[in-house]
């Protein structure tokens, strides 16, 4: 039986961490979809369609990974994908109690799907989405935390950001 897993993110942007974390998963996984989606919780900096095209950007040299978008509760996109498991990167403590909760409530909503939870590499624990969004916005480089197509995206969207501010 081949194993499918899927690895849900909203990737605002997509960092290294998340790249480990996806190559790490792709080794314990027959197949890996990595679901592109959106957080009420979450005001992101990137639309969707930005956040897909720059995970497929970044992924494209890796065989076996598929990156699609969904917008459903993650259990549903699972089914829909056929996938067994739902992987998740775990950077520090604070991070087990919300990965915890979200892999408990999965459980009560679908229990044949189990979550597999991996600790990002020591490398990148400490990047985080939100402080690569804070140092490029501050004009500082970021190509030690995001892949080359974040970095393009990046500093166009930002540049833009500054015209539209200075009118």
């Amino acid at each position: 039986m081949k194993l499918k897993a899927v690895y849900p993110g909203t990737f605002d942007p997509i960092t290294f961490g998340h790249l480990d974390v996806i190559k790490r998963g792709k080794k314990l996984f027959d197949s890996l979809v990595v679901g592109v989606t959106t957080n009420p919780a979450k005001k992101p900096f990137f639309s969707l369609e930005e956040r897909h095209k720059m995970v497929k950007q970044s992924v494209s040299g890796l065989k076996g990974i598929e990156v699609k978008k969904f917008d459903s509760l993650l259990v549903d996109f699972a089914r829909q994908e056929h996938a067994k498991v739902i992987l998740r990167g775990l950077r520090e403590a604070s991070d087990f109690s919300a990965e915890f909760s979200n892999a408990i409530t999965n459980r009560k909503l679908a229990k044949e799907i189990e979550t597999v939870f991996v600790m990002t590499n020591p490398s990148f624990f400490y990047i985080s989405s939100s402080v690569v969004k804070e140092i490029a916005a501050l004009g500082g480089n970021v190509r030690d935390f995001v892949p080359m197509p974040v970095q393009r995206l990046l500093a166009k969207k930002l540049k833009k950001q500054r015209f539209f501010q200075k009118r």
